[in-house]
């Protein structure tokens, strides 16, 4: 028996044009999900329901702003028409600044916790709509190490403040929705290549800082996150709700 079998499962992903995104929707389709990709730019979108498809399962590419409730209840609509359903969502949109809290703007503030924090709830909500009316669902929400500590060498107080809001909305929300058989929990990846990450992850620099905070002394491989999101996507999870599961090589545990 495959624990992590998706057969006859539908998944959305958000954040899906590019980094974790792709490699979540690539996890979700080798175990045999249709996966609805969801991000801005339509172009990356399109290669990657390309490479999706290739798996052999289907696949939607919607351009979608997940800041913005009227788009998020559009690209609802499209897949539960094309799929019937939407068994599985994984908010992976994210997005950050670096810049010392005392000369951050306004602007910058907003913006962070819109895609980080904003979008996480207005998403879930509008899908959890229809798992609530079929009595099932798999919320999988994206978080960050910085859901729990924050970093010695970056100014990120905006990022670190919507990460660890999505631990509590998780937790929340996993309390409100059990009642209908939906679980929601959250993974806490520490430093992956990724187009947030690639400016500095190879570094010299910072591989000092992995020297000194991270027990593996290393980034994420790519991967690395698989098993995490096949868990809280399928049965395997079924007496799981509300937690946060942070994948970091040891970060969080010094």
């Amino acid at each position: 028996m495959n624990l992590f079998d998706l057969t006859g499962k539908s998944a959305v992903v958000t954040g899906a044009s590019s980094g974790l995104g792709v490699e979540f929707a690539k996890a979700l389709a080798r175990q045999s999900a249709d996966v609805a990709l969801l991000a801005r730019r339509a172009e990356k979108l399109a290669a990657v329901k390309s490479e999706i498809e290739k798996i052999g399962v289907r696949c939607l590419a919607i351009p979608c702003d997940v800041t913005k409730t009227e788009e998020i209840k559009k690209a609802v609509a499209h897949i539960e028409g094309a799929f019937g359903k939407v068994d599985i969502l994984v908010n992976n949109a994210g997005s950050s600044v670096s810049v010392p809290a005392e000369d951050q703007t306004d602007e910058d503030w907003k913006y962070v916790m819109d895609v980080n924090l904003n979008s996480v709830y207005y998403c879930s909500r509008e899908f959890a709509k229809g798992m609530i009316a079929r009595q099932y669902g798999k919320i999988i929400n994206v978080g960050s190490i910085h859901s729990s500590v924050a970093m010695p060498i970056f100014q990120l107080s905006a990022y670190c403040t919507s990460k660890g809001g999505v631990v509590m909305l998780t937790k929340d929300l996993a309390n409100e929705w059990a009642k209908y058989n939906i679980t929601v929990n959250a993974i806490g990846p520490g430093y992956f290549p990724s187009e947030m990450t690639d400016s500095f992850v190879d570094n010299p620099e910072f591989q000092q800082v992995l020297d000194a905070y991270c027990p593996m002394k290393r980034a994420g491989r790519s991967g690395e996150l698989d098993g995490a999101i096949l868990y809280f996507a399928s049965d395997a999870s079924s007496y799981t709700t509300g937690q946060l599961l942070t994948i970091d090589g040891g970060w969080t545990a010094i």
